[in-house]
């Protein structure tokens, strides 16, 4: 079993329900979260900046500014995450810097609360 965590796009949300839905995937969790990449920088604004000139302040904007972000956690048989991977990186794949990264961990074991079931059986 893996777990497939992609922090993507606010506005990406109803595309992604929709992707994994209709790529099988009926269960996973979504959260609000705040998160910032490494940021690439203009060097024209980065020295507009330093010579002083206010436009070129403002493009920077706050250091260490935060942006809103979802994260999606999905937990899937090894066999389901080529497909899941390939799922969530063609809705999501704009072009663009921010459209999010994915991570894919090992999950030792899982547990069916009501039932007590337990390794794949219970997260199908």
């Amino acid at each position: 079993m893996k777990e497939v965590i992609a922090v993507v796009r606010m506005n990406m949300m109803n595309q992604n329900k929709k992707a994994l839905t209709e790529a099988g995937i009926a269960a996973f969790f979504a959260h609000e979260v705040l998160g910032r990449g490494k940021g690439l920088v203009n060097d024209l604004v980065l020295e507009g900046a330093k010579a002083g000139h206010e436009e070129a302040v403002a493009l920077l904007g706050e250091k260490g500014k935060l942006y809103p972000k979802r994260l999606i956690s999905v937990v899937v048989p090894d066999k389901d995450v080529p497909q899941l991977v390939k799922t969530l990186i063609a809705t999501n794949q704009t072009g663009q810097p921010g459209d999010g990264k994915i991570f894919v961990l090992p999950v030792d074991n899982a547990l069916r609360v009501r039932t007590g079931e337990k390794g794949p059986k219970a997260i199908v």
